[in-house]
């Protein structure tokens, strides 16, 4: 019985990744922020959630599809509702731009992490724009078309944006809050 649910667990979580990694630096964020020296206030907080929100779900998901898609090919694409194809390299190969750009600016300044945010925004929304195609014309409803991904290839850019704009350094805090 232990063993079931440990499988289906790791199941869940590895085949939701983008979700898993997202939870995963929402508790980093958290604990860094109970961490730190200064006192806790709305630019810290932002600061925290958006340099571990870069890394994980910008990071980490982009390595982590990169290994899924290229090594993994035929299970990625099956679990998409897909044929395997060499176009499995070519989105690997893509992810793993994504995961360098994203490791490099999870704790740099606010342009590189726009600029890290940006790229694969773009493309999770994108894809959700065609697993929504796939849903309709094709009747695909697989766990990698119609499940946990397609939300996360929506909410998560979505997030990733709001973060910007908190902490964009442009903008007034009033102004910040207003548009938020």
């Amino acid at each position: 019985m232990l063993a079931e649910f440990i499988k289906a667990t790791i199941t869940f979580v590895m085949s939701n990744y983008s979700l898993s990694f997202f939870v995963l630096g929402l508790i980093v964020s958290l604990i860094a922020i109970a961490r730190a020296e200064h006192p806790i206030d709305r630019p810290l907080v932002v600061e925290k959630l958006l340099a571990w929100y870069v890394f994980f779900s910008i990071g980490v998901d982009n390595l982590y599809n990169f290994v899924m898609h290229v090594f993994f090919g035929k299970l990625s694409a099956a679990f998409i509702g897909w044929a395997d194809s060499p176009f499995q390299f070519e989105v690997g190969t893509a992810s793993l731009g994504f995961a360098a750009v994203g490791l490099l600016a999870a704790f740099r300044s606010y342009d590189l992490r726009l600029a890290a945010v940006l790229g694969p925004s773009m493309f999770t929304l994108g894809a959700a724009v065609g697993h929504l195609y796939q849903m309709v014309t094709a009747h695909n409803f697989a766990p990698g078309n119609a499940g946990i991904i397609f939300w996360t290839d929506i909410f998560i850019p979505l997030f990733g944006f709001a973060l910007l704009r908190l902490s964009c350094p442009n903008a007034s805090p009033r102004a910040t809050l207003a548009t938020a």
